[in-house]
């Protein structure tokens, strides 16, 4: 019997979660496509997520998308530094903060797009 290749695609990668955490991470995916123009997406299958950089190091990394059997966080290197004036933002980590993602209101809400727009902007000033 021949072993399957590990899932690369996006979409077969998200097939292992609930359908919801599935429609929740292809909408904030669509968010990120649309606010963050050129970047680049990684499946990372040992970490389970889904990064949007803009190269090849750690320092180059955005966000993450981080699927799991109980919801779905977004997660943003340097998230201790943008600016939060809606409280958004959770986690105590040195330096990273995540968002977690409960519905495609918030998604599609404004706070979470300035967020992203945010994140982007402190990437391209350092």
């Amino acid at each position: 019997m021949a072993t399957m290749a590990p899932p690369t695609h996006i979409s077969d990668f998200l097939a292992a979660y609930a359908p919801h955490i599935q429609d929740l991470a292809l909408m904030v995916r669509s968010m990120l496509t649309e606010r963050l123009p050129g970047i680049t997406v990684q499946v990372d299958l040992p970490a389970k997520m889904i990064a949007y950089t803009n190269g090849s190091k750690y320092k180059d990394l955005i966000c993450v998308l981080i699927p799991s059997r109980k919801g779905l966080k977004l997660g943003f290197n340097r998230g201790v530094d943008l600016p939060d004036p809606y409280g958004l933002l959770q986690g105590s980590g040195k330096i990273s903060r995540y968002v977690e993602i409960k519905n495609a209101e918030q998604i599609q809400s404004d706070a979470f797009a300035e967020l992203i727009v945010a994140a982007l902007t402190m990437y391209r000033e350092l």
